[in-house]
């Protein structure tokens, strides 16, 4: 496999912008190396419908903008629709917690969340802050426009609040103990 096609499955599966610090460690190479492969990727992704994206010293991957408007109304139709199963309950989580990094979601669901987060961000249904205890992961929080939705004026309004809350700790804890990372 090579380097650039290593970065492309990272970009991919991450959906984020990624620091070519961090993709030096992932693909075990130097950063010379990294810029030689972003600059061959982006060659090849070249007339695609995907394209890199620069800034500061991060990449991500994005659409061509040529698709702007396609994908606008795809977006909306999209925005329109009910949310699933999965959606509502990544939105739980997060609601119950406080706020969640993905990998406090990924682990209580027990799949991949990143494309639900992506879809809940778009709707505007929740919020990403850096974590203000780890400045290299987000936390994950409900938007005002949720709170105002569900009629809340605080989360502690919610069912069975502090009973959930307890439930969500407890599973944490054993997280930890079991030295799993969430």
């Amino acid at each position: 496999m090579t380097l650039d096609q290593k970065i492309e499955a990272i970009l991919f599966m991450k959906g984020e912008p990624m620091t070519h610090k961090k993709l030096s460690e992932l693909c075990d190479a130097s950063k010379d190396e990294i810029e030689v492969a972003l600059r061959d990727f982006e060659a090849k992704l070249q007339d695609r419908g995907l394209t890199l994206i620069h800034k500061e010293g991060s990449v991500m991957l994005g659409t061509n903008p040529e698709l702007g408007s396609m994908l606008e109304n795809m977006r909306k139709e999209e925005l329109s629709r009910e949310l699933s199963k999965a959606s509502l309950e990544t939105v739980a989580v997060i609601l119950y917690k406080e706020g969640a990094t993905r990998a406090d979601i990924d682990y209580i669901r027990g799949v991949n969340s990143s494309f639900i987060l992506r879809n809940l961000l778009v709707r505007g249904l929740v919020e990403k802050i850096t974590d203000p205890t780890d400045s290299r992961r987000y936390l994950y929080k409900p938007s005002y426009d949720l709170m105002s939705y569900l009629g809340l004026s605080k989360l502690s309004e919610l069912p069975e609040f502090e009973n959930m809350k307890i439930i969500l700790n407890k599973n944490a804890r054993e997280a930890e103990e079991e030295n799993v990372e969430i």
